[in-house]
């Protein structure tokens, strides 16, 4: 029985309970502990045999080996699935970081934009000449810059 224990006690503590149930029945609960704070709950499921002691001393041991490799299959299942959820996230966060970067470069201001606190854009010449409001006979809303 205790060598079966053993891959378990390796990474915590395992506390042994011994009770009589009725005349000819015993109960024993196997309780891992938490091997440290904020350890997901099901490494840490506590499990109960119940038998008289003629069974228990025939079975609690192969019992016992089959529930420390259940426990620890878990714990490596519930390990790989964190790193997994770990690097995905690391993996978005830097591509969010990424596009963040590529949207600071495209939304930059082009050279000739309006500078910081001025209303109206800095002069750029023209490439042809636009026709003036008198000529057109229309005026304009606003005057221009």
């Amino acid at each position: 029985m205790c060598v079966g224990l053993m891959p378990l006690l390796a990474s915590r503590k395992v506390l042994i309970t011994v009770a009589k149930a009725d005349d000819n029945t015993l109960r024993v609960n196997v309780i891992p502990t938490q091997a440290k704070a904020g350890e997901y709950p099901a490494v840490s499921t506590p499990l109960t045999y119940t038998g008289s002691p003629e069974e228990l001393d025939a079975e609690l041991g192969k019992h016992l080996a089959g529930y420390v490799q259940t426990h620890q299959q878990t714990a490596s299942t519930l390990a790989e699935a964190k790193a997994t959820m770990e690097a995905a996230s690391n993996a978005v966060q830097e591509e969010a970081k990424r596009k963040v970067e590529e949207r600071k470069r495209t939304t930059q201001k082009p050279p000739g934009t309006a500078a910081p606190g001025s209303a109206c854009p800095a002069p750029v010449a023209p490439t042809e000449p636009a026709p003036s409001q008198a000529s057109t006979g229309t005026l304009g809303l606003f005057t221009a810059c």
